[in-house]
């Protein structure tokens, strides 16, 4: 069974790491290419948003023992074949996946337009998966409340 005080402390954190990402994505982009200070702190914020995605979705999987995914962007895949995300949010996650995998191990030098470009046009999907989340894993564990 889901541990609804772990889960919302992640989700928690994950809300106030994409709120550090949204000052940040108040600067317009030639801002931000500009100052390699901003930009450190845009993909650690990002690598620390994903990885909690990730955690929570862990989480969710193993109390629930769902299939183990075989991968990071797998997770967000038996998330939604158990009803926690919409299907059609799939692919974005698993992208964000792959991106945190980019940032962390360098696998291909990042274009840090790229990154701004990132932070201007999904936050809001960190915002989507913390809803879906908390309303299917967290709400569910309590008899109806």
């Amino acid at each position: 069974m889901v541990d609804p005080l772990r889960l919302r402390a992640l989700l928690d954190r994950l809300r106030d790491e994409v709120t550090d990402l949204r000052r940040l994505a108040g600067y317009d982009a030639a801002t931000l290419l500009a100052d390699r200070d901003k930009l450190k702190s845009i993909k650690y914020g990002f690598v620390v948003a994903i990885e909690i995605c990730i955690d929570a979705g862990q989480h969710v999987i193993a109390s629930e023992g769902y299939r183990a995914p075989s991968n990071y962007g797998e997770v967000f895949t038996v998330l939604a074949e158990h009803g926690h995300l919409a299907d059609e949010d799939v692919p974005t996650f698993v992208a964000m996946a792959g991106f945190r995998n980019l940032l962390v191990h360098g696998y291909a030098d990042i274009d840090d337009r790229r990154v701004v470009a990132t932070l201007h046009n999904h936050l809001d999907d960190f915002d989507r998966f913390r809803r879906a989340l908390a309303a299917s894993a967290i709400d569910d564990t309590h008899d109806g409340g």
